[in-house]
């Protein structure tokens, strides 16, 4: 980019540019809010985890952060990044703390059925990612957490409440919403074929708890 033409950093365009692949752009968000890595760090992690390597996992966060903010839906870019690298801190320090396991031995296993599950796992979780990437940022990190669909274990409504400083039964409320958008069919289609999971019974099953969930949110 032209030392000319410079985006205001509180600005939309800025995050266009970098979005587009300005890598000056990406460079001058990354300086200018790196504080709000600093200050997570300061607020939310105590670890045994050396400062640097915190860090460096939050700006991962904060470039992840940058490269997915929308800003035509008018939230403040810190309120979008600052649970995202939390997310990410709170990951890494789990990762650190968690005892290694014991190597299983190897199982003998005929090569076709393994090259056909190999492919069934990775269909399922490009569809899975694809679902996913239709909730709002909030939804999606409770989800991924929830069930633990980063690799990591899941965390309990509780643990999830305390990362956002928020109740349970407000983590409950916003795993069930995205629960209720991620079961509707025009969504789900191609994940629930994967999963054989696309039947009549099936439909009618997410409906009902589709409809259920909408009666406790209204009182019912």
């Amino acid at each position: 980019m032209s030392s000319v033409h410079r985006p205001a950093l509180e600005g939309p365009s800025i995050f266009v540019c970098a979005q587009a692949g300005c890598q000056e752009c990406l460079r001058r968000l990354l300086r200018h809010h790196r504080g709000l890595v600093r200050w997570v760090i300061r607020r939310d992690c105590r670890s045994d985890l050396a400062y640097d390597e915190l860090f460096h996992e939050g700006q991962i966060a904060l470039w992840q952060a940058i490269l997915h903010y929308d800003p035509t839906r008018h939230i403040r870019f810190s309120t979008y990044a600052v649970p995202a690298i939390r997310h990410r801190l709170w990951r890494a320090v789990a990762v650190a703390q968690r005892p290694q396991g014991y190597q299983l031995a190897p199982s003998s296993v005929d090569p076709a059925e393994a090259a056909a599950a190999a492919w069934q796992q990775r269909a399922v979780r490009a569809a899975l990612a694809e679902l996913l990437a239709v909730l709002p940022a909030k939804r999606y990190h409770v989800i991924v957490a929830a069930y633990g669909l980063d690799g990591q274990p899941p965390l309990s409504l509780a643990a999830i409440g305390r990362l956002y400083r928020v109740s349970r039964e407000c983590v409950r409320q916003w795993r069930n919403d995205a629960l209720a958008l991620l079961r509707l069919p025009a969504l789900s289609g191609r994940l629930r074929r994967l999963c054989e999971q696309n039947d009549k019974a099936a439909y009618q099953r997410a409906q009902a708890l589709n409809r259920a969930w909408q009666r406790r949110r209204r009182g019912g």
